[in-house]
Formats: C-alpha cells, structure tokens, sequence
C-alpha cells in the first residue's frame, strides 16, 4: 500500500508531549507512515499565522501529501473539523476557522469534507474534547495518509464557497503607489514579508538600487515612512541599513540587515497592518 507523507504544524509548542502524541497517534495507525514536522512555533491562538504557513510549504510537497494544521482557539466549539482537497491535489486535515485562507486565495480548493468523528476519532480518546489536535486530526491524517480510508470515507461533503475565510487584502497599484499589506515576518530575523508580488512591484518600472518610498500604517496611523533601496540582496548594502527584496515566495520583503525590523518598529502582522510603497522619481 503507497503510503503518502503526513505533515504536522500547530501552535502547540515543544515543551511538552502535545506533538509527540499526535506522532504516536498516527504511528498506531501505521509504523511505516512517513511523519514531519512543518512548525510547532505558530503563534498562540494565530490562524493568520497558520494559515499564511501552510500557503508558504505547500506547493513544496508532492500530490497526495496529508497536512495537519491545529490552531484552534475554538476548539470543542462549534467550528467543523474537515478536510479539504486542494486544486493541486494535497489535503489539508483542520479546523475550518479561517486557516485555509491562504490555500482557498493562492492555490484554490476543490472538495471540503466535515470529518464524522463517529468513524475518524481515536477509539480511545475517551469523552475528551479539548485535545481535537491528537484524536481527531492527527488520527484521520494518518488514516487518509496510509490509505486506510479515502478522501471521500472522511464524512459528508460540504459546499466550498462556505469554508470559513479571515479578511484578506489583495494588493494593488493605485496612482503609481502599490498598496498590500504586512502578511507575515520571517520570525527569527524579523524581517516583513509582504503580500505584493514581484511581479506586481516591477510593473512599477524599477529595477535594483532605485529608491522606494516606503510607508507603512497600522489601522490608518502611520507607523513608519522612508525612502530606502531596492536591492537584489543583503550583501548590497552596509549593516543596519534597510532594504527592499524579493523574498523566497518571490513577494516584497523589508528588512534590516542584520538586524530586526519588526522589533526596530514594534511592527505586526495582517490585513490592519498596511503598506504602500513607490518609485522615488
């Protein structure tokens, strides 16, 4: 029987055995199922988060590959389990609370199915509720990545028009100034990874070492405003100097190198975190 891999990211953290036993949940359906990690770090209680790193991993893995993706503040709620069936033909097992909302933009969704916790739930997960992560995803995961059910055993299907969306901001030129928003950081170097394609910022006419005319405003209040340098990488400009990138999701980043720009202007993320930038003629 093929197996195909199976995928885990939650906000759950490493300091205890919450992952660990969503790994031995999905080994007790098969020894041999192929099991990694995407990221345990998502912020408490972040679907932005978790919904931008499943958009920023995907495309990376191969058709049939099984994610995970437990950021539930809902959980024991009302919210729906489900799995979902992406255009490019991965599954994605989560609580429909808005972290799909990357995938449903960016890669599109073809089939939605509320999980029937009769038959997809840890025989012996007892009367437990607040665990959805170990007896609910991780077991029908692992189920659906080893081949023991299909994608249409996974329970009733449901319209995709309904899948639960957060606001989402799509970029776009108004009078020569590109207006997007602040998606996510690149965690560990602080650097502001943004929602304005590359090609979307060259239909500007700029190339590298222009001058771009950065703003950036949190609900409406302006929070930074400079002209700083596009540039094709760190290495073109001095230490602590900011610059304008293309980032590896070939979007616009800014940064400081080798140094934090979100600590530097204690800047955040989502669609209430506004950017505009623009050639400096």
């Amino acid at each position: 029987m093929m197996m195909n891999a199976l995928v885990l990211q939650s906000d759950f953290g490493l300091e205890d055995g919450a992952v660990s036993a969503m790994k031995g949940v999905a080994h007790n359906v098969s020894k041999v199922i192929p099991i990694f990690d995407n990221t345990h770090d998502i912020p408490p209680f972040d679907i932005w988060a978790g919904s931008y790193r499943l958009w920023q991993t995907v495309n990376y893995w191969p058709a049939g590959t099984v994610f995970v993706s437990v950021v539930d503040p809902g959980v024991g709620s009302d919210r729906k389990s489900v799995v979902v069936k992406t255009k490019a033909n991965q599954y994605i097992v989560t609580p429909d609370n808005g972290t799909l909302t990357h995938i449903a933009e960016n890669i599109g969704i073809e089939a939605i199915r509320e999980i029937d916790e009769k038959v997809n739930r840890l025989p012996t997960s007892g009367a437990s509720h607040t665990f959805h992560g170990r007896d609910i995803y991780a077991y029908t995961g692992a189920r659906l990545a080893a081949g023991v059910i299909t994608f249409t055993e996974v329970g009733q299907e449901l319209a995709v028009d309904n899948i639960v969306h957060l606001p989402y901001f799509s970029p776009k030129v108004v009078e020569q100034s590109i207006h997007g928003t602040i998606d996510i950081l690149d965690v560990r170097f602080g650097n502001l990874w943004t929602n304005i394609s590359r090609e979307l910022f060259l239909s500007l006419d700029i190339q590298y070492g222009d001058k771009i005319e950065v703003k950036i405003l949190h609900e409406s209040r302006k929070v930074y405003s400079n002209i700083i340098a596009f540039e094709r990488s760190f290495a073109a400009i001095h230490v602590g100097e900011p610059l304008l990138y293309v980032n590896s999701l070939d979007n616009m980043a800014i940064a400081i190198n080798q140094g934090s720009f979100a600590k530097a202007y204690n800047i955040g993320t989502g669609t209430s975190w506004q950017i505009m930038i623009r050639k400096v003629e």
